[in-house]
């Protein structure tokens, strides 16, 4: 009996191993930590930039971030207690400088 000796095409099987890793490779999800929020606030910290948080509520407290966490801030505020504020209930945040620079700027240009 004669048996004939069936051998596959590599390139074939190459090809279709290189569409698959393709494919797998677009069906990856998105990265979900960036660390830009991580680099803000180290940023802020060590500047000790005057900050102003607004709460959910519409509640405004000014201090610096000394440190945070996964789920926390903590803010030091002169004349007043430091608050450790849960970043859920954070609505934004901002720079008081940047607001005090747009009001100087707006007194300029009235006069």
């Amino acid at each position: 009996m004669n048996r004939k000796l069936i051998r596959p095409n590599l390139a074939e099987i190459k090809e279709k191993m290189s569409q698959e890793h393709e494919a797998a490779r677009k069906k990856s999800h998105p990265v979900t930590e960036t660390f830009a929020e991580n680099y803000y606030y180290l940023k802020q910290m060590n500047k000790k930039t005057p900050m102003a948080v607004v709460f959910q509520d519409g509640q405004v407290i000014e201090g610096y971030i000394e440190w945070y966490d996964r789920n926390c801030i903590k803010l030091n505020r002169d004349n007043a207690p430091n608050l450790l504020i849960y970043k859920r209930s954070i609505k934004y945040l901002y720079k008081t400088s940047e607001i005090k620079e747009e009001e100087d700027l707006g007194d300029k240009k009235k006069k």
